[in-house]
């Protein structure tokens, strides 16, 4: 009787051990996803100013002619 209460004890400890892996994998994917969205965006911004600095710089060239 003890041999298969404690099969069952550990099989239930595997799979609590499992579930709070599984929730810091999943709270660590939303950290991840944040970061890109985040680093997205400074990518977008920087992609932005230097389309303007180059439009500048056309212009200047363009008036130098």
């Amino acid at each position: 009787m003890f041999w298969p209460m404690l099969a069952i004890a550990l099989g239930f400890l595997g799979i609590a051990v499992l579930g709070v892996l599984a929730i810091k994998v999943f709270l660590e994917a939303q950290r991840l996803g944040r970061e890109v969205a985040r680093t997205t965006e400074r990518i977008n911004r920087a992609a932005e100013d230097l389309e303007r600095a180059a439009a500048d710089l056309s212009q200047t060239g363009g008036a130098l002619r």
